[in-house]
């Protein structure tokens, strides 16, 4: 009984932060939701191990990551498979800065989009971000700020072409 209490509350307590930052890695919520549901059900799975981790919620999150991440990647391919019949999508009910971000975030690098999503959108520390991305403080550093670096300027672009078609 206590082993559902605990895995309970571990999920109550982290399983929207997770959808989250899934989402912002894939631009995916229904994807993000299925990672997400996947990590949980593995963590259920193993739950005596994962409970004596550094942090549940981490091993969760990287799990839900690598899930997505390589469902984003069959996904790809099949799109990038079937291109000539592919036609524009538009997400409704997303603004134009959110759209605009979500591009960005995608045009950066596998590390750095991971580096700036898990410290400025899940709010982790630097040193929390080193430890779940099993990098040194220096390394992520680095990607934090190529990334804003990166991001500055992508976004810049993305609003000069807004302006540019008013």
């Amino acid at each position: 009984m206590r082993d559902a209490e605990e895995f309970d509350a571990l999920y109550a307590a982290c399983a929207g932060r997770i959808v989250g930052h899934v989402y912002a890695l894939t631009g995916n919520r229904s994807e993000a939701e299925d990672a997400v549901a996947e990590a949980f059900t593995r963590a259920w799975q193993r739950w005596p191990t994962v409970r004596q981790a550094d942090s549940p919620e981490a091993w969760v999150r990287r799990v839900a990551s690598r899930t997505a991440v390589s469902s984003w990647r069959k996904t790809f391919n099949r799109m990038r498979a079937h291109r000539r019949a592919a036609v524009d999508q538009s997400v409704p009910g997303l603004n134009e800065d959110h759209v605009a971000l979500l591009q960005a975030l995608q045009r950066l690098s596998a590390n750095q989009r991971r580096a700036v999503v898990l410290h400025h959108l899940n709010d982790l520390s630097v040193a929390e971000v080193a430890a779940e991305m099993q990098a040194p403080i220096g390394t992520v550093k680095t990607y934090l700020a190529r990334g804003r670096r990166a991001m500055a300027g992508l976004l810049d672009e993305a609003r000069q072409e807004g302006t540019s078609h008013d």
